[in-house]
């Protein structure tokens, strides 16, 4: 059960790919949902729109930003920012995935919108020149753009079965929960910025 949103609180819109849309979950698991019920919850007025598409790259996201920010009913109040993991997994050139990221910033901020962006690391198959381009894509663009950030989304779940899908990718519902609790702090601050 979602905790009752007060009217007129302020829209958050978590534009992102999977693991903000909540991936072979309720969509009452999703990040979103549960991010919502913790704002509300702890007094902080919010509800948080689920942008969320699996599998898209920041390539594809960026094709469908201007769309979603101008379709929605309420402007939001902040737009969290979650992608890159597809990305990384199908190894595409971090140069690639930095100039898109920083379109969609760029195209949120032309909108007068505060950014979150919540960071992405490359696995460690990929090898350290890889790591060494896109790990500090966010970190980068957060201070360029003085947006908030988290630095590394699935830090909560990393390496930890029990808060995974059987992928060992994706977070489970209780997954979901540990990445609300350790980034709920980081959204409401930024909220209120």
């Amino acid at each position: 059960m979602r905790a009752a949103v007060p009217a007129g609180a302020p829209v958050i819109l978590a534009f992102g790919d999977s693991l903000y849309a909540g991936y072979r979950l309720d969509p009452n698991d999703s990040y979103p949902a549960q991010l919502e019920a913790a704002l509300n919850a702890a007094g902080v007025p919010a509800r948080v729109i689920n942008g969320g598409v699996s599998g898209d790259t920041t390539a594809a996201a960026l094709q469908r930003l201007a769309f979603t920010l101008d379709n929605q009913p309420k402007k939001p109040a902040l737009v969290m920012v979650g992608l890159g993991g597809n990305d990384m997994l199908r190894g595409l050139p971090p140069a690639q995935t930095r100039a898109n990221m920083e379109a969609i910033v760029t195209g949120i901020e032309a909108r007068h919108i505060p950014v979150l962006l919540t960071g992405m690391l490359a696995g460690h198959n990929l090898g350290p020149d890889y790591a060494q381009a896109f790990n500090p894509i966010w970190p980068q663009l957060a201070r360029e753009h003085h947006a908030a950030l988290v630095p590394f989304f699935l830090q909560p779940v990393i390496g930890n079965n029990a808060l995974l899908l059987d992928d060992h990718i994706h977070p489970n519902r209780a997954g979901v929960a540990a990445i609300v609790k350790a980034t709920e702090p980081a959204v409401a601050a930024a909220l209120k910025r």
